[in-house]
């Protein structure tokens, strides 16, 4: 995956610090929080880190998932600063507490009402995941 040119789609001036942020996001295939960040991320401190997921979240390059165990980050692969269109659904293991992107199931439709506007959904399925329920 070319990082600068990603980060350039979505308005992020491409620096090093946030392309091995954008990098550690993306080999995580799964969202990860600033804590998970910062242990695989050891050569960034972890303010540096966060101010890249504010500036990812800001520009649409980051999904902010609040799963009920905290915040988690994961890489957005819309090609637009000013949308998010690859939005799915999330799976989050109750007992490794680890959260999965559910890819190819897509958001059912929500209606709400008339002078609401909505900017993100947040759809979390709770459970336990195939590596937990085998154990």
């Amino acid at each position: 995956m070319d990082y600068t040119k990603l980060l350039t789609e979505h308005g992020v001036k491409p620096t090093a610090n946030r392309i091995v942020v954008a990098r550690a996001l993306a080999s995580a295939m799964r969202p990860m929080s600033l804590s998970e960040l910062e242990r695989t991320i050891q050569t960034i401190d972890k303010s540096n880190i966060f101010r890249a997921l504010t500036l990812f979240r800001e520009n649409h390059l980051v999904h902010v998932i609040e799963d009920g165990d905290g915040v988690r980050y994961e890489l957005c692969h819309s090609h637009s600063h000013h949308d998010d269109n690859d939005q799915h659904p999330h799976f989050h293991c109750e007992r490794c507490h680890r959260t999965f992107c559910l890819d190819n199931v897509e958001i059912p439709p929500i209606p709400i009402p008339e002078g609401y506007e909505m900017e993100s959904v947040n759809y979390i399925v709770k459970g336990i995941c195939p590596e937990c329920r085998n154990k």
